[in-house]
């Protein structure tokens, strides 16, 4: 009976540490790098690259031509900014992958995405104050007309 309990309480160790170690990741652990992914239709993506439980690349960036601009004649944009509003996760089939390739942390690339996610952070948090504001002077707005109709 002592086997048994040793061998019982292993199996529940080892699942303890198996189910640290997820909840850890689903929030966040384990901090991906940005890579690069060219493929066979000549597109090159950026993003954060997984290959569980597909091969996929979330916050995803792309390399978009600007024939407007003679002088910075390429630029990155943001998938989820495309028209058609896809979500911010690229599947991949790895038979379409030519090269791919992990950027440096000091790289342009990254260095301009994560300077976007600050911006973009910025921009909603003062989206929000101003949506505040406007909320607030619309209840200012709806006081001031009923204590005037009450006189």
């Amino acid at each position: 009976m002592s086997k048994l309990n040793n061998i019982l309480i292993s199996v529940i160790v080892v699942l303890l540490i198996v189910l640290g170690i997820v909840i850890y990741w689903q929030n966040g652990g384990f901090e991906k790098n940005y890579w690069a992914v060219y493929l066979d239709s000549g597109d090159l993506y950026f993003g954060k690259l997984s290959n569980f439980p597909q091969l996929s690349l979330t916050d995803v960036w792309f390399l978009q031509s600007n024939l407007n601009n003679e002088e910075n004649s390429f630029g990155i944009e943001k998938l989820t900014n495309v028209f058609w509003g896809p979500k911010n996760q690229l599947y991949l089939n790895q038979e379409n992958i030519i090269w791919k390739v992990e950027l440096e942390d000091d790289s342009q690339v990254v260095q301009f995405i994560k300077s976007n996610q600050n911006q973009n952070k910025e921009t909603t948090e003062e989206g929000l104050e101003d949506l505040k504001d406007l909320e607030n002077l619309e209840e200012n707005e709806s006081s001031d007309s009923s204590s005037e109709s009450n006189k």
